[in-house]
């Protein structure tokens, strides 16, 4: 893992690219304090995503809709 300030990181932005491409995650530092801001990785290390919840109707509600389901604009907006 590599940490790299900003302004080197615009610098050499290509390189940095080519390195993730090679497997190396790129950490990307900010300010005086080299606060760490951000994390370039390879696309492939991306953890997969969560589904969605409904929220408050998490496993209380569900839905389906038809295969032959349709529905105008004009009916979606009450016109």
């Amino acid at each position: 893992m590599q940490t790299i300030q900003v302004g080197e990181f615009k610098a050499r932005f290509s390189e940095m690219i080519d390195s993730v491409r090679a497997g190396e995650t790129i950490v990307v530092a900010y300010g005086r304090n080299q606060e760490k801001v951000a994390a370039l990785i390879p696309y492939d290390q991306l953890p997969a995503s969560q589904p969605r919840q409904l929220g408050v109707l998490a496993g209380k509600a569900t839905v389906a809709f038809s295969d032959d389901f349709a529905m105008t604009d004009e009916e979606l907006l009450g016109a």
